[in-house]
């Protein structure tokens, strides 16, 4: 198939008629509980750029919710995919083994922080990487109670929705949860009750105070954070919060796990958001951009903490198949040959300060945020800090009509959070905030 250019097309109101005539068609087949950003269906996609079937060329600043990096169908991506399908596409690595697995296993040993002796599980979902890395933070210590913060996603299984903060969608009507989870302050400078410049030392402080006086320090198997969180709102924790997190969970021999599934490879101008600020998670989430588009996850962690499942306690029918494997080796070869990590530095370099600049013209945009290809703006009412989700909601239906996918996000529903794929071209980014500008500056 003869690949798109990378420009952005508009040919009929989006959706077009024959989306309309498929969501039709889809509304008579699949459970209205999957819920849909644009209605929209896809004919083809490449690099920065989605083809709809009626033929519109829309710019992607979602890449699948942080998943397809390094671009739509990578070559990379499609030719270790093709060889692996054309050789086997299932034996289920607890039944027969299978090199893919153990290369994608060191590939994450090598590039995950720190110089520690490590041991990586291959899984399918982010959720079940966070939900499995609890297990083994409870097998290596003996321990329960897990800690989270607010403002936290980890994902939609009953462990992983418990420690989501946000209600609606991800919570209503699916109680009851699962016991001995507990949440603490996040240390969200924009929002936070107190002096922002005093942000981190509060929230550590509050932290603490929960887990020593509320939980017992000795009953705590594990902390887990994202280095920036995403359903949250793109919230960027005040500089020191999560080191003081680290320190804090190695004092009292708690698994600081760091959940890096929309964060890791490449995504905020680092390899992974937790060498921002030097931190070395005892375990280490991932998923979304792992695969380029393929569904694989993992846990990686200090080799003392991942063997201390007795085998058989970790696995899944389709955990680290084999067809995603060798996605994730052709997406990472891209990564690392292609100097992604380097352009989403760029990315943000081009980005930040545009966003930036309505933060400080508009006065429905409160702020502007992020690391990388990982930015947001957040919508108030002027004057105020009240969020503004009615707003958030119009900017964005003002972007996909103009032929520009852009996300909301948000505990409070009042952020448009763009994640363009850390290959798209320079023409399409500026092409793309234009259209994200001109709709923010005519809606506040």
């Amino acid at each position: 198939m003869a690949q798109p250019t990378q420009r952005r097309l508009v040919q009929t109101p989006i959706p077009g008629p024959r989306s309309a005539k498929m969501q039709a068609d889809r509304d008579g087949a699949v459970a209205r509980g999957f819920g849909t950003v644009l209605p929209i269906f896809v004919d083809h996609a490449s690099g920065g750029i989605i083809v709809d079937v009626d033929g519109n060329q829309l710019i992607d600043f979602a890449a699948g919710i942080a998943v397809t990096s390094v671009g739509a169908s990578h070559p990379d991506v499609v030719r270790r995919v093709t060889e692996q399908a054309e050789r086997f596409t299932h034996t289920c690595f607890m039944v027969t083994e299978y090199e893919g697995f153990v290369d994608v296993a060191k590939a994450l040993n090598r590039l995950t922080p720190g110089d520690h002796e490590k041991r990586t599980a291959l899984y399918t979902t982010g959720a079940e990487a966070v939900e499995n890395a609890v297990k083994i933070a409870r097998s290596a210590t003996g321990r329960n109670a897990v800690v989270v913060l607010d403002h936290a996603y980890h994902g939609r299984t009953l462990m992983t929705m418990t420690m989501t903060a946000k209600n609606v969608p991800y919570k209503e009507g699916f109680g009851p949860f699962a016991p001995e989870v507990y949440r603490a302050p996040m240390a969200y400078a924009y929002r936070w009750p107190g002096d922002p410049d005093r942000c981190a030392e509060e929230a550590l402080a509050r932290l603490a105070e929960l887990v020593e006086s509320q939980i017992g320090a000795h009953n705590v198997a594990a902390i887990v954070a994202e280095p920036i969180q995403g359903e949250g709102g793109f919230v960027v924790p005040a500089e020191g919060f999560l080191p003081g997190v680290q320190e804090f969970a190695r004092k009292h021999g708690i698994v600081f796990v760091a959940d890096e599934v929309q964060t890791g490879f490449g995504r905020t101008g680092d390899l992974f958001a937790s060498e921002h600020e030097g931190l070395v998670p005892d375990i280490v989430c991932t998923a979304k951009a792992l695969a380029g588009g393929m569904p694989l996850s993992a846990v990686t962690g200090r080799a003392e903490l991942m063997d201390a499942v007795d085998p058989g306690g970790l696995g899944g029918t389709y955990a680290g198949n084999p067809v995603a494997c060798a996605a994730a080796l052709g997406a990472i070869e891209a990564i690392e040959r292609d100097g992604l990590v380097e352009k989403a530095q760029q990315i943000e370099a081009v980005a930040l300060p545009r966003l930036q600049a309505l933060a400080a013209d508009v006065p429905a945009v409160g702020e502007a945020r992020g690391r990388g290809a990982m930015l947001a703006i957040e919508f108030i009412e002027p004057g105020t800090k009240d969020p503004a989700p009615e707003l958030a909601k119009q900017v964005a239906a003002h972007c996909h009509a103009e032929g520009v996918l852009v996300l909301v996000c948000g505990t409070f529903g009042n952020v448009i959070r763009l994640l363009p794929p850390l290959v798209i071209e320079p023409e399409l980014l500026d092409d793309g905030l234009t259209v994200l500008e001109q709709g923010v500056r005519e809606l506040a």
